[in-house]
């Protein structure tokens, strides 16, 4: 099915089919060198690899996002770590050599936002759905292979970006797909969109990855696996992607609100 079809099928009777607002459009930031740290076969990128990354985003407002780190976090903290997440993790993508670069945002960009991304709203109910759109919306301007991660892997490099594009521009591979280590997933890549691959796997429960995995297992797709990355929800995941990822954005504010606390604690002494 493709995203024309898909919103015929699930438009309102007398509803006219909406497009996600753009609130920017830059072109994508020049690379001199390919990534260091690449995650698999050795390769030399002397241009940009025929691909777009996507990222699926909140707004990071204080009790709207990272909810779970609430407690021990104040929604305030929980905030600020989502918003360190989210610069980590868009660094590594402006650092990732490809065509295009999109942030799908369920809010208004921010400080945080780097140039050369393109800004599209989300739409849909559901977390499948609201990928969906993000896919179908952004292969839509650009018709090249993509490459969809969220905002809770901190820890992701251009290296590991650019193998899970580089299986599908070369067609190596139909998928690529990064399992998270409580049982979600992290990455989802696809040389071509079909909303039959993603709508109506349950989101947010332990076996969501396995579930997304054998949906594209079963369509009959080659599919390329990625490293388990820690998808951060919890305090002590932060802590963990915090101590591997020494001075990124991420481990700078936990450290801060560490110093935060203690002062605190001695204060009240």
């Amino acid at each position: 099915m493709t995203g024309e079809e898909y919103a015929g099928k699930h438009r309102r009777p007398g509803a006219r089919a909406t497009r996600a607002p753009k609130w920017s459009s830059r072109p994508p930031a020049a690379f001199s060198e390919p990534p260091a740290a690449f995650s698999g076969p050795p390769a030399a990128f002397s241009r940009p690899l025929a691909a777009q990354v996507v990222v699926i985003a909140k707004e990071p407002v204080p009790g709207r996002v990272k909810t779970r780190l609430t407690p021990p976090f104040t929604p305030a903290q929980a905030a600020a770590l989502a918003e360190a997440s989210l610069v980590d993790t868009l660094a590594a993508v402006a650092a990732t050599p490809v065509s295009r670069r999109v942030l799908a945002l369920d809010g208004t960009p921010g400080r945080w936002l780097p140039a050369g991304f393109d800004v599209i709203g989300q739409r849909g109910a559901g977390l499948d759905e609201r990928i969906v759109w993000a896919l179908v919306d952004a292969q839509e301007m650009l018709a090249v292979p993509l490459v969809l991660i969220g905002m809770d892997t901190p820890q992701v490099t251009p290296g590991l970006l650019a193998a899970a594009a580089e299986p599908l521009v070369s067609d190596t591979a139909d998928a690529t797909f990064g399992m998270a280590e409580d049982g979600g997933f992290w990455l989802l890549g696809l040389r071509k969109i079909d909303p039959a691959l993603v709508l109506g796997v349950p989101m947010s429960s332990p076996d969501t990855g396995s579930r997304q995995l054998a949906r594209l297992e079963r369509a009959g797709l080659r599919v390329r696996r990625l490293p388990e990355l820690i998808d951060v929800d919890t305090a002590a995941e932060a802590e963990h992607v915090a101590a591997a990822t020494p001075g990124s954005a991420f481990a700078t504010c936990l450290t801060g609100l560490r110093h935060g606390a203690a002062q605190a604690e001695a204060v009240a002494r």
